[in-house]
């Protein structure tokens, strides 16, 4: 038998693991419920998640209905209205038990579901990871950011960057503007709140030159917080910018 102390380190954690595993049986970071592994989703909560699957539109990133074949397909919404940024993908639409989690991190202070949903992310994500040279979250202001406590863009922005091998970089873009919630504005309200609501520091400008910026998201609804972010991110110097939400709000983007 090895000796305790001559196992290498990566031994001793699979032990550990293993004898934890015995004490507290992982469970389902959506429900509670008993899972075969930590920090994941039972089946349930995986059948509870609509998942945004191709065919989708190359620019928003909304599903369609039927299959329109092969090659770059757009939506009405993205030939009428293109928006700022290049790209943007989610990993399911906003309903269901997608709303549930996002609901539990941003509003109930579960930080145990920030890995789970990063993982997701950056498989639906891929594609853009692939291509981009950092992860910028979209910022809150410091006032919101002190009654929530957490900003929990910036904690999905550092999971998948630790994932994908990516820096992620909230100093390059901040709100200075306490733009009032969105929730239950048109459209067109959405984006008259957020003019001015972000910019560029100074001291940020020549880490920004040049640079693929991936924006992280928990939820995209109308796409103007993308577009605000996006707008302000290209002025400062970034060669491209493309949008990675955990979910999308599909009715009202696509």
């Amino acid at each position: 038998m090895v000796p305790t102390a001559r196992l290498p380190l990566k031994g001793l954690r699979l032990l550990w693991r293993g004898a934890l595993g015995l004490v507290y049986p992982p469970t389902c970071s959506g429900c509670g419920g008993a899972t075969a592994d930590s920090h994941a989703l039972c089946s349930a909560c995986w059948s509870g998640l609509r998942l945004i699957e191709q065919p989708y539109c190359q620019r928003l990133g909304t599903p369609f209905a039927v299959d329109h074949g092969t090659g770059a397909l757009l939506s009405p919404r993205a030939i009428a209205d293109p928006p700022v940024f290049q790209r943007a993908r989610a990993v399911a639409l906003y309903e269901g038990r997608a709303r549930d989690l996002v609901h539990r991190l941003k509003y109930e202070d579960r930080l145990d579901l920030g890995p789970v949903l990063a993982r997701m992310m950056a498989g639906a994500g891929s594609e853009l990871l692939a291509e981009a040279d950092c992860l910028v979250p979209v910022p809150l202001h410091r006032l919101r950011l002190w009654r929530r406590r957490f900003n929990q863009a910036a904690l999905l922005s550092r999971r998948i960057g630790r994932i994908a091998g990516l820096p992620s970089d909230p100093g390059l873009l901040v709100r200075v503007k306490a733009t009032r919630s969105q929730v239950g504005l048109s459209r067109v309200a959405r984006g008259t709140n957020l003019q001015g609501a972000f910019r560029v520091p100074d001291s940020a400008r020549a880490r920004l030159q040049g640079r693929r910026i991936l924006v992280i998201d928990d939820v995209m609804t109308t796409g103007a917080t993308a577009n605000a972010a996006s707008r302000v991110l290209l002025r400062g110097g970034a060669a491209s910018v493309d949008v990675l939400t955990f979910a999308l709000v599909s009715g009202e983007v696509g």
